[in-house]
């Protein structure tokens, strides 16, 4: 099987968790004990036959079951998602997520990125340098960052920030971005610019420092005990016995070995930043599509909570199969079987 049928196989594979993911979430939301149409209604207009049944025909929740199922995601397969009810009433929702999307995956990128460039190399360094200082204080450290909760980390970071502030007489949030009036958040149409990529970086480096905490101590664990391993392979003895450089047996035999089993854990890892970043957006002031998500499960905007689910999915959906691709890079034997 070529790298491409493999990649080929896995999409045609992602395609019924997508339908399945999004079918659970219709029959939760208009199917489960909550009534999308009475979270529509003011509480003076709950026993107003006439108002539920508008607010029945509004949500299409007059059709059968199995045809408003249809509709339903037809509607999201075409990206055909209407307007919002509750949360910014009467707005498209293509639009909502087209404003709100963008800050979620500037937050998540950053958060990714620095949870590999400290804890993948902190990782490689204490197992490279097993049962020394070294050692041990970067596995101390990777177990205090995997313990502590994103939201409590947040605040405490907020709290360091707020005591700086005090103590310099200069706000932290001076050298941010202006905050948008309408979102609260920076200006990413500016992104493009050098100023306006440094701007808005400034504005999530410190939730992207909390969001990617967890996931730098597992990946700093992971790496330092995949490293451990590969050094004890009988290649890596072959190497030496042949004479390989200690830097090219470090670098084109250990760590590209040790990279393998950190694949599905950094990419698991981003399935919870996507879960965090609901908390930490939130604490942070970031109006992304998981502050979105809350804002909307706690006004009771249904329809629109199980639009970000199908979000949501696509994005876990996507990590996967860029977990597929990086597979293929590192490991070339992968996608190779009966070939």
């Amino acid at each position: 099987m070529s790298r491409l049928k493999y990649l080929g196989k896995r999409f045609l594979l992602a395609i019924p968790v997508v339908w399945l993911g999004t079918s659970m979430t219709w029959f939760i939301i208009f199917m489960g004990p909550i009534d999308p149409a009475a979270r529509l209604l003011s509480q003076g207009q709950t026993r107003n036959p006439a108002a539920y049944r508008a607010a029945q025909q509004e949500l299409g929740l007059n059709q059968p079951p199995l045809q408003h199922y249809l509709h339903y995601m037809v509607d999201l397969i075409t990206f055909d998602l209407g307007q919002t009810f509750l949360l910014y009433q009467g707005s498209s929702v293509n639009a909502l997520i087209l404003d709100f999307l963008p800050r979620t995956l500037w937050l998540g990128f950053w958060s990714v990125v620095i949870a590999i460039l400290i804890g993948v190399p902190l990782g490689f360094y204490a197992g490279m340098r097993s049962n020394t200082a070294a050692d041990y204080l970067a596995s101390f450290g990777g177990i205090v960052w995997r313990a502590m909760p994103n939201f409590w980390l947040a605040i405490m970071l907020l709290a360091l920030l707020g005591s700086l502030q005090g103590m310099i007489g200069i706000s932290w949030q001076q050298f941010l971005v202006p905050i948008d009036a309408i979102s609260g958040s920076p200006d990413m149409s500016r992104i493009g610019t050098v100023d306006g990529f440094l701007a808005a970086t400034k504005k999530v480096l410190p939730a992207a420092l909390v969001l990617g905490s967890a996931s730098m101590g597992n990946e700093m664990r992971i790496g330092r005990t995949a490293v451990l391993e590969v050094r004890n392979e009988d290649f890596v003895d072959m190497a030496k016995a042949k004479g390989v450089s200690d830097r090219a047996l470090v670098w084109k035999h250990i760590l590209r070995n040790a990279l393998v089993p950190l694949v599905p854990i950094i990419t698991s890892e981003a399935f919870l930043l996507i879960g965090g970043s609901v908390l930490v957006e939130t604490v942070f002031g970031i109006n992304g599509i998981g502050w979105l998500f809350y804002r909307a499960a706690i006004q009771g905007d249904l329809p629109l909570v199980g639009t970000l689910m199908y979000i949501f999915i696509l994005m876990i959906v996507g990590i996967n199969l860029i977990q597929d691709l990086l597979y293929t890079v590192i490991d070339p034997r992968v996608g190779l079987e009966g070939a």
